[in-house]
């Protein structure tokens, strides 16, 4: 993940992130496994040219390959107060 996001910085794309749809532009997912658990990131890239990871969690829905809701609420927040304060700005 920590790659992902490098290369973010330097304007790339990780060839494992997409785009995370129905959040607007530049809101990018992560999902990746590792040691058999399942782990994702969502980022803002190209905001006030800074990248900010929105959430970053170990996914453990049982249902399917959806992101839960609790965590969908979580980003939708963040993604909210970080709009808001540009707004501000």
């Amino acid at each position: 993940m920590g790659y992902a996001l490098h290369l973010a910085q330097e304007g790339m794309d990780y060839h494992k992130s997409k785009i995370f749809k129905g959040h607007g532009s530049g809101v990018y997912e992560l999902a990746i496994e590792y040691d058999k658990e399942a782990y994702r990131m969502v980022y803002l890239v190209n905001f006030l040219d800074t990248v900010y990871v929105l959430h970053s969690f170990q996914k453990k829905s049982k249902i399917g390959i959806k992101t839960p809701k609790e965590e969908l609420a979580l980003i939708k927040q963040r993604l909210k107060l970080l709009r808001a304060e540009h707004t501000k700005r």
